[in-house]
C-alpha cells in the first residue's frame, strides 16, 4: 500500500507539472506559532487532496505541525467560504482548482466570497490536463473518441459524463467537447473527483472528464480507456492517447491550474 502511494505521488507530480516549494519554503525564517492547515474543498483521493498532502511534506517544519483539512461540497466552494472566515495570521491555507476562484465569480449569482477582495494569492503549484475516459458502461468496441461520440449520438439516454463539480473547468471542458462533436451527453456533477471517479468505474456514469492523475491508476490497469486528452499536446505518461485536435475536436482544449491562497490581508512574511 505504501508503495502504491509513494508511486500515485511521483505519477501525480510528472503529470500535473508540479513546482517545488521547498525553495519558496526556504526564503522565509519565519516559523508560525500554530498549526499550519491547508483547507482542500474535496474528498480525499482526488488531485486537489493529493497535491495538498505533497505541499504539507514540503512545509513541515514552518509550523508545530502541517495538516490537511478537507471540507468537501458545493463544488469547492465550502472550503473558499472558510478561508475567508479564518484569522489572517498565515495559519490556514486553501489549496485549490482554478475553476473556484477563475470561473465560479462568472457563472453564479452569488458566491459566499470574492475571490479578488477576501484572499491574497500566494502562487500556482501546478498545472494540468484533462482527460476523457469511459468505464465499464460503455461497450468494449468503443476506443476511440470518434467511436464515444458515434455510441453516445446512437444511445442517447446513455450518453453521460462526470466531473468535480457543475461550473468547474472540466464540466464546461465537456460541454464543449459535445457542441464542437454534436454530442448530446448528460452532465452529472459530483461532489470531488474521487466519487466522481467511484461511479464511472462501477458503470453507473458512461464516461468521465477529470485532471489526469485522477483516471490514470484505472486506465493503466485497464479498468478504464483514455480516450483523449484536452492538452494541445500528447502526455509524456499516456503517449499513445491523442489530444482532442488530434481526435477531431479542435476547439475544446483545457488546462486546470491549481493555486494556493490565504486569506485577505495575511501578512506578506
Amino acid at each position: 500500500v505504501m508503495n502504491h502511494k509513494r508511486n500515485l505521488l511521483i505519477t501525480v507530480m510528472g503529470i500535473l507539472g508540479w513546482v517545488g516549494t521547498s525553495a519558496l519554503a526556504q526564503q522565509s525564517t519565519l516559523v508560525l506559532s500554530k498549526p499550519l492547515k491547508i483547507v482542500v474543498g474535496f474528498p480525499p483521493g482526488g488531485s486537489a487532496d493529493t497535491l495538498a498532502r505533497v505541499l504539507a511534506q514540503q512545509l513541515v517544519g514552518v509550523a508545530p505541525s502541517v495538516i490537511v483539512d478537507n471540507k468537501p461540497g458545493a463544488g469547492g466552494r465550502i472550503a473558499l467560504e472558510a478561508l475567508k472566515n479564518s484569522d489572517p495570521d498565515g495559519t490556514t491555507l486553501v489549496l485549490t482548482p482554478a475553476s473556484m476562484v477563475a470561473v465560479y465569480p462568472h457563472i453564479y449569482r452569488k458566491l459566499p466570497y470574492d475571490p479578488v477582495v477576501d484572499f491574497a494569492p500566494v502562487g500556482r503549484v501546478a498545472a494540468a490536463p484533462f482527460i476523457v475516459a469511459v468505464g465499464p458502461q460503455v461497450p468494449a468496441e468503443v476506443k476511440t473518441l470518434a467511436d464515444f461520440i458515434k455510441w453516445g449520438k446512437a444511445n442517447p439516454t446513455l450518453a453521460s459524463y462526470g466531473s468535480s463539480g457543475a461550473g468547474s473547468i472540466p464540466h464546461f471542458t465537456g460541454v464543449a467537447l459535445g457542441k464542437e462533436a454534436g454530442l448530446d451527453w448528460a452532465h452529472i456533477a459530483y461532489k470531488g473527483a474521487a466519487p466522481a471517479m467511484n461511479d464511472l468505474l462501477g458503470g453507473q456514469v458512461a464516461a468521465n472528464v477529470s485532471v489526469m492523475s485522477n483516471a490514470l491508476p484505472h486506465v493503466q490497469s485497464g479498468k478504464l480507456r483514455a480516450l483523449a486528452v484536452s492538452s494541445s499536446q500528447r502526455n509524456v505518461v499516456l503517449p499513445t492517447v491523442p489530444t482532442f485536435a488530434e481526435a477531431g475536436v479542435k476547439e475544446a482544449t483545457a488546462i486546470e491550474w491549481f493555486g494556493v491562497f490565504a486569506p485577505a490581508k495575511t501578512p506578506t512574511d
